[in-house]
């Protein structure tokens, strides 16, 4: 028998030892409300026993949940003082439950319950009761209401929320550190007896943790759980009820514990020396190695920053903390050279950045170690005396003239011997070369300020030893300028005169423009090469003059263009000049010297014809060139147009086609092959002297037979046109010139002769009479002086 059945049966037997109030009695009072209260007991063989009025609810039942005995469970009896046992009254009950749940003998009024009641479902019901005669139906008591209560057992477990609880504790807590809280839930009734009263126990994970009995508050029990020895923990809760006792249901939950971590750990360097090596080429920022600290801590607790401390090589180096791999990156800081030093020493440090107070006694939280460098040697490339160089040379220097000279020095110790070369993509035109040896740069083609001014060159230097590795210096060279460049007009002058100018006046002003471009600025003198009688020029001294007339009156019958010599001349030395031609045109100018007419022809034209009535003829004369394009724009539409307006406006249409062709050898003639051969010939296209209205798709015809013969084909062709949709509705006639097959002279062309003349035989061209005897004497004395030769 289990402890269930036992604790069962054990409430059973309290609860039939006490149904001394499980019985009701009615009484008829002035109010008509029951006033008094008696019980039956079922150890007294059925009869009633009369006691005290009691102070307790009289209108409640009891009844014990979870009943599972095979008859009906009895809860109690209705009894009214009215009943006189013969029978006469009926009792009735109605209610929660009243009919299905609860039955009443309407006799007796005993009250059974049908069914197992579980109190987790519904904890009591409410009836009311009524006594009425049988007979008359009419009621002899008021109708009461009383209330049946279920009462507990403990027929419900413990249970958690959750199967698996998951919480966290700081390692090194102190004992009795509070980690999570679990609450188990009873659905018996907590009022009534123990069945709900829960108590918590630990089933696993001592000696680590303890659980509050009443509170079921997870605490540390163990001082300084350390994370680095054991991280997770699983620790078993028991939630038993009837507080505790035997016989109490239980349920159980997980709780998974993690430690997590505190800087309870300082960061330690693995060796106390640490040998790096660096080449002495390696530029400023390289990273030469690593330096790392290893911390049992995870997270911020373990991140360590890293610094140089002490050595001889602190302006040399320097230390970068890495934070996704909290190493120490050690880079370059200035250039190295082996020949200078070959071995460095420096003191790292490695410290955690973010320290607990609370464990300060575990400290110091850094450490040290010491990290020695080596420069190894390596073949550098020469090294320029300078950054750049800038050399200046006039541009009238001789060939061959050495306008600098570049030095450079092998670093190493062995110093090479060094060779110079110039980089021909900066000097494509050669005009500079390099000594090998001495690096001395020198001319060789002639230089000119006015083309490039500047020349940006490269210079190589590489070990004789060694030419790959090499170095560049950049070589700016600028040309002064030499006045070698003489002054020219700025701009083509287009001048001319009026023939009704007067002495001294002004026509045309000048300046000039020089290539070169001297320190003290541009000066120009402006003279005639020799004494003019027509015109002079006038200096204007700020590099223009004047051009002025020294007569008065020009012609055009007489001269009709001037040509003028100006020498124009710079100030710098040596002095140079150019003589610049001005063309005088002499024009027929009005009252106000504005220029009319400059053309000889213009002199030939009737005096009486102004100006005036010229533009007029012109006009006309487009007016009727714009009426011709029109009239011939408005004839081409009409032609157009279609012939016909409508289908029954039938009209004669006769297309001829002309072709006589170039003979058997010509191929761009017309083939006459085509119709022979129907197959050839390509779609029909449609009519392009018109457009249709409405567009019909060419009806295809039948290919004619290889042998048909050609005049029936051009039958079957004309017949096609006729009963074309596509094509206008009108007759077509459609001429093909067709020699034919046989001919009685048969070909008299000589183009299809043989090329062996021996097989043609023209003595018969004789007897065609006088009209052939040419082609006779032709054809045959030819072949006669053929055979005698």
């Amino acid at each position: 028998m289990t402890t269930q059945q036992v604790l069962l049966l054990l409430l059973l037997w309290m609860w039939l030892s006490h149904r001394c109030h499980t019985e009701m009695l009615f009484r008829r009072t002035p109010d008509l409300r029951p006033k008094s209260f008696w019980g039956r007991s079922s150890g007294n063989d059925g009869k009633a026993v009369h006691r005290q009025k009691r102070g307790w609810m009289w209108n409640q039942f009891f009844l014990l949940e979870e009943y599972t005995g095979s008859d009906y469970q009895y809860v109690g009896k209705l009894h009214s003082d009215q009943d006189k046992g013969d029978g006469s009254l009926k009792y009735i009950l109605s209610g929660d439950g009243a009919g299905t749940l609860f039955i009443i003998d309407e006799k007796t009024g005993d009250i059974h319950a049908t069914r197992r009641i579980d109190r987790e479902e519904k904890a009591f019901y409410t009836l009311r009761a009524q006594a009425i005669n049988r007979r008359t139906l009419r009621p002899v008591e008021p109708e009461s209401e009383f209330v049946i209560k279920i009462h507990d057992i403990n027929d419900n477990e413990p249970t958690f929320p959750e199967e698996i609880y998951t919480a966290s504790v700081p390692e090194m807590s102190v004992v009795g550190t509070s980690v999570v809280q679990v609450t188990a839930t009873d659905a018996d009734d907590p009022s009534y007896g123990n069945s709900a009263r829960i108590i918590y126990s630990i089933l696993q994970g001592q000696p680590y943790f303890s659980v509050e009995p009443e509170t079921g508050i997870i605490r540390t029990a163990l001082p300084n759980m350390n994370r680095e020895n054991r991280e997770q923990y699983q620790v078993v809760i028991q939630a038993k009820d009837m507080g505790g006792q035997m016989g109490g249901l239980s349920g159980t939950t997980t709780v998974n514990i993690t430690l997590t971590d505190v800087n309870d750990n300082p960061p330690r360097f693995p060796q106390s020396t640490i040998h790096l090596r660096v080449p002495e080429s390696s530029p400023v920022g390289t990273a030469i190695g690593s330096v790392k600290a290893t911390d049992a801590d995870t997270g911020k607790n373990a991140e360590v920053e890293y610094k140089i401390i002490d050595g001889d090589g602190t302006d040399m180096f320097d230390i970068v903390t890495q934070k996704a791999t909290q190493e120490g990156i050690i880079i370059v800081r200035k250039p190295l050279d082996y020949e200078t030093r070959r071995l460095y020493t420096l003191k790292v440090e490695a410290e955690n950045t973010h320290v607990d107070p609370r464990f300060y006694y575990l400290g110091p939280f850094k450490d040290t170690t010491i990290v020695k460098i080596s420069v190894e040697d390596v073949d550098e490339p020469p090294i320029f005396s300078r950054s750049s160089y800038l050399f200046e040379v006039h541009e009238d220097i001789e060939l061959g003239t050495i306008i600098g000279t570049v030095m450079a020095r092998d670093p190493d110790s062995a110093s090479s011997p060094i060779r110079f070369s110039l980089d021909r993509h900066t000097d494509l035109d050669r005009i500079f070369n390099i000594h090998s040896g001495n690096g001395s740069i020198y001319t060789s083609k002639p230089l000119d300020r006015e083309i490039s001014q500047w020349h940006n060159l490269s210079v190589i230097a590489a070990e004789i030893n060694n030419p790959k590795d090499t170095t560049r210096v950049p070589v700016y060279v600028r040309i002064l300028d030499v006045n070698d460049n003489a002054p020219q007009f700025a701009v083509f002058y287009d001048t001319f005169v009026c023939e009704n100018a007067r002495a001294g006046q002004l026509i045309q002003t000048i300046s000039a423009v020089d290539k070169d471009d001297p320190l003290g600025g541009q000066k120009f003198f402006f003279s005639l090469a020799a004494v003019n009688p027509n015109f002079t020029v006038q200096d204007n001294e700020d590099n223009t003059a004047r051009i002025l007339t020294r007569r008065n009156g020009f012609s055009r019958h007489e001269i009709s263009t001037y040509l003028l010599p100006v020498v124009i001349s710079d100030n710098d030395y040596p002095i140079q000049s150019s003589t610049g031609t001005l063309t005088i045109r002499v024009c027929a100018c009005d009252s106000r010297g504005n220029m009319q007419s400059c053309s000889a022809e213009a002199l030939l034209l009737p005096a009486g014809l102004s100006t005036g009535a010229l533009v007029a003829i012109l006009l006309c004369i487009i007016i009727l060139l714009v009426i011709v394009v029109l009239f011939a724009a408005l004839k081409r539409q009409r032609k157009k147009e279609p012939l016909i307006l409508s289908k029954e406006d039938i009209r004669d249409n006769i297309v001829s086609y002309n072709d006589e062709g170039g003979g058997e050898e010509d191929t761009q003639a017309f083939d006459i092959g085509t119709l022979r051969n129907p197959a050839a010939i390509e779609d029909k296209k449609l009519r392009r002297d018109i457009i249709p209205e409405t567009l019909f798709v060419p009806r295809r015809t039948p290919s004619a037979p290889d042998n048909t013969d050609v005049r029936d084909f051009i039958n079957q062709r004309l017949k096609e046109h006729d009963t074309d949709p596509s094509a206008p509705p009108y007759d077509s006639l459609a001429t093909y010139a067709y020699e034919g097959n046989d001919s009685i002279a048969e070909s008299l062309s000589s183009l299809e002769s043989g090329t062996t003349e021996g097989d043609q035989n023209y003595d018969y061209l004789r007897e065609w009479g006088p009209r052939f005897n040419k082609l006779a004497e032709m054809y045959g004395g030819g072949e006669s002086d053929k055979d005698t030769s």
